[in-house]
């Protein structure tokens, strides 16, 4: 099983980004796939999922209406489109997956490798 977080980089406040995430190994259409940040000296924060069935989504409060997820499961790829960034959307980001919709938890089955994101003011 390998997931793998990408399109992290350096930007200023108000501008876009999107991340990908990419995987292989199991069967990426029964798995709810979620991602996640981790700021230096902070929790691990749940930061949006989508289901595996029917495309439902969570989003935490502090992206809601600035983050957007979507799902390819032809291409066995998830993205997080990133908009209006702050500083304080800089952070760590993972994707993760579980065949369970559980949304705002952390307790993930698969975890991939973290893309950096830098959010300067």
């Amino acid at each position: 099983v390998q997931l793998q977080a990408s399109g992290g980089g350096s930007v200023q406040t108000g501008w876009s980004l999107t991340l990908s995430c990419t995987s292989s190994g199991f069967t990426f259409g029964e798995y709810v796939i979620g991602w996640f940040r981790q700021a230096p000296g902070k929790a691990r924060e749940a930061v949006s999922c989508i289901t595996n069935s029917d495309g439902g989504t969570y989003y935490a409060d502090s992206v809601k209406g600035r983050f957007a997820i979507s799902r390819d499961n032809a291409k066995n790829t998830v993205y997080l489109q990133m908009n209006s960034l702050e500083p304080e959307d800089t952070a760590v980001y993972y994707c993760a997956a579980d065949q369970r919709y559980i949304p705002g938890t952390a307790d993930y089955q698969y975890w991939g490798q973290g893309t950096e994101l830098t959010v300067s003011s």
